[in-house]
């Protein structure tokens, strides 16, 4: 009954941010192409904020935590800003970088936030952008997967896309936690 309930609430979130943007100034969508799966349900380009559009992006924290448990992949969440040059010039790498973008399509539940969270989890070591941090399907933050600086943990740079990419490799070795 309470996995009914939270799926029921995470699809009520998903349909009422649909709604909330409305017609007006918005892009017309579209109807699928036909070599597109009528079954095949993705994210509007807008989730995927420039960070890749084949991408299928959940849109909360919460229901990328019940697609990663549901469907056994890590949650990678991606913290940004779109004012600021570094998230931007790793947005651009992380787009152009064909091996990061088929783990993400196909191996990860993926979320990209643009603003901060009162989910302590989500900044472990404090709040800053670009951020990206893991969390296994056992609802663990992944906090052995880092990038190279000592002052803030999980940010990367442009320049650490092969970094980035190694440790997605590592998030997708899962947690065995007994549960």
């Amino acid at each position: 009954m309470a996995a009914l309930s939270f799926f029921l609430l995470v699809l009520l979130a998903a349909v009422s941010g649909c709604l909330a943007r409305g017609p007006a100034g918005s892009k017309t969508v579209s109807p699928p192409s036909k070599n597109e799966s009528a079954n095949e349900k993705k994210c509007p380009p807008s989730f995927s904020r420039g960070w890749g559009d084949d991408i299928n992006w959940v849109q909360t924290y919460e229901e990328g935590l019940f697609k990663s448990r549901k469907s056994n992949r890590p949650l990678m969440v991606i913290h940004h800003l779109d004012e600021c040059p570094y998230s931007q010039a790793l947005k651009k790498a992380f787009a152009d970088h064909k091996d990061i973008q088929k783990m993400a399509k196909e191996d990860f539940v993926m979320l990209n936030l643009v603003f901060e969270t009162t989910d302590k989890n989500l900044w472990p070591d404090s709040q800053y952008v670009p951020r990206i941090i893991f969390v296994d399907p056992s609802l663990t933050v992944r906090a052995d997967i880092r990038g190279k600086y000592d002052n803030r943990l999980y940010t990367y740079e442009a320049g650490d896309i092969e970094l980035l990419a190694t440790n997605m490799k590592a998030a997708k070795v899962l947690l065995k936690h007994e549960l």
